[in-house]
């Protein structure tokens, strides 16, 4: 495991070093191992510190975010992590994993250039010597990719993808089902609690219902024009 200064750190983390010891003091990270008056830092201090920026870049504040780090120090059970990495009514379970569980995911594509992407996506969090997923479903989905061959980095190029066009599916649906209900309009939908329940949260399967039906339909359509395009006679 490579080990850095202070400035060789920030450096990689493309950050000011004032930065990393602001992040230091608000125990962000966990502390380096000393060796006379110089601090030494090693990977996993790297990967936390993408981990923060990627958390950040999705709009966590410092404040969720050393909330979220004190959870992995403590422990908590990963079922309870989604809703700190903003995927709180989500259906996706994460998942906690060694680097050394990874790898076994993703044999010979585990590079730090696929891992930084990861860590953009808000695919995955650090812990120390532990990793966290957020989603049981995406990390074997990916993981198949790449069994039957596909490159990791291609999967997380077109996950990407996948995702501007999920966000503004759920703009879509979102804003159809606000504009054209309340919350306790004539639903019947008062929950045991006495307040209504959000209609964005309770037709959310229909929505998903829908997008899984065109989407199969999106496909069959293209694997039938394509099987029946006619062939170009070879020279």
């Amino acid at each position: 495991m490579r080990e850095y200064r202070t400035e060789e750190l920030a450096e990689a983390a493309g950050i000011p070093v004032r930065t990393l010891r602001f992040y230091r003091e608000r125990k962000l990270l966990p502390p380096p191992r000393r060796e006379g008056r110089i601090a030494w830092y090693d990977d996993q201090h790297l990967a936390r510190l993408r981990t923060i920026a990627a958390l950040l870049e999705r709009g966590h504040t410092l404040g969720g975010i050393a909330e979220l780090t004190a959870a992995f120090e403590h422990g908590r059970d990963v079922g309870q992590l989604g809703e700190l990495l903003g995927i709180g009514w989500s259906e996706e379970t994460p998942v906690r994993l060694t680097p050394e569980a990874l790898a076994d995911y993703f044999e010979g594509e585990v590079t730090p250039e696929n891992l930084a992407a990861s860590l953009d996506l808000g695919y995955l969090a650090t812990d120390g010597e532990e990793i966290v997923h957020v989603s049981r479903r995406l990390l074997d989905v990916s993981s198949a990719l790449v069994g039957e061959g596909v490159p990791l980095a291609a999967v997380l190029k077109t996950a990407r993808r996948v995702r501007e066009h999920a966000d503004a599916l759920a703009a879509l649906f979102t804003d159809l089902i606000s504009t054209h209900l309340t919350a306790g309009t004539e639903t019947g939908t008062e929950t045991g609690t006495g307040t209504a329940e959000d209609p964005v949260t309770r037709l959310r399967p229909l929505a998903k219902s829908v997008v899984e039906a065109e989407l199969t339909m999106a496909m069959d359509r293209l694997h039938q024009s394509r099987t029946s395009a006619p062939q170009t006679p070879s020279s």
